[in-house]
């Protein structure tokens, strides 16, 4: 299915195409016209719009104060628009593969020129082996044209984004139109690389959301997740209550803990 719209934006780098297409009320990064990469709308730029990019701030339930966040793969920049935009003190660091796509999030996107964030032109797997910064809350959400980016399959890679955590912090991974056997392999590192300190929930459109910790998983009860899910949706102006509910019934929290 093509994007409709108007082009308003066409470069190219070694990887392919870069496409802005701007609706009457959107904006829309895409890599090959037909998929949205990222969209925006107009009235509300630092908002977070697709579904499945919302539910990853569910990591932030179990992280008493965010101070460092670590986006792996910048896009548009909507991720790291809205943790800058909810959390004054807050430092972002994005991964970018593409310089390209950087400077277009800058252009069209209303990327802030902030001394909060800092962008990374470096492929995701080469600066978690090499980085030496530790994050409170890490975001994965690695994908090519073919689907999950293999390197996100890797043990190296997950070691080392645990590696990159603080004490409390988590690792959000992103899944979805996967193949069995590469979703299954995935699970089987998760579980083997933070020792099954894992929490997952689906969301709708068939991707799944997995909270993988770096210790133990803080114990925590129903109302305190409920509590902790209000705040944020004041704070980030994302239905956070929804996720607190779905990760609760998903887990079977009661009312003692999980």
């Amino acid at each position: 299915m093509d994007i409709s719209g108007t082009c308003i934006s066409s470069t190219e780098d070694e990887h392919g195409p870069i496409y802005v297409y701007q609706t009457r009320n959107s904006r829309i990064l895409s890599f090959d016209g037909k998929i949205y990469q990222s969209c925006m709308k107009l009235n509300n730029i630092n908002g977070l719009h697709l579904g499945y990019t919302q539910a990853m701030m569910a990591g932030l339930f179990f992280i008493p104060i965010v101070k460092t966040a670590t986006v792996m793969g910048l896009g548009a920049g909507s991720m790291a628009k809205n943790l800058l935009n909810s959390f004054s003190e807050l430092n972002v660091h994005a991964i970018e593969y593409r310089e390209a796509v950087a400077k277009v999030a800058k252009e069209y996107f209303y990327l802030p020129d902030t001394d909060r964030l800092f962008i990374h032109i470096d492929d995701a797997v080469n600066y978690m082996k090499n980085t030496e910064m530790k994050s409170d809350i890490i975001f994965s959400d690695l994908y090519n044209s073919e689907g999950m980016e293999p390197k996100q399959v890797q043990s190296s890679y997950l070691r080392d984004c645990k590696k990159a955590l603080n004490n409390q912090g988590v690792l959000v991974l992103n899944i979805c139109h996967t193949a069995p056997k590469l979703r299954e392999e995935l699970d089987e590192l998760l579980a083997s690389e933070f020792e099954n300190r894992l929490l997952s929930f689906e969301v709708e459109g068939g991707n799944t959301i997995v909270l993988a910790f770096k210790n133990d998983i803080p114990s925590i009860k129903r109302e305190e997740l409920l509590t902790k899910g209000k705040w944020l949706q004041e704070e980030m102006s994302i239905p956070m209550e929804r996720y607190a509910k779905l990760l609760g019934d998903t887990h079977g929290y009661d009312h003692t803990h999980f």
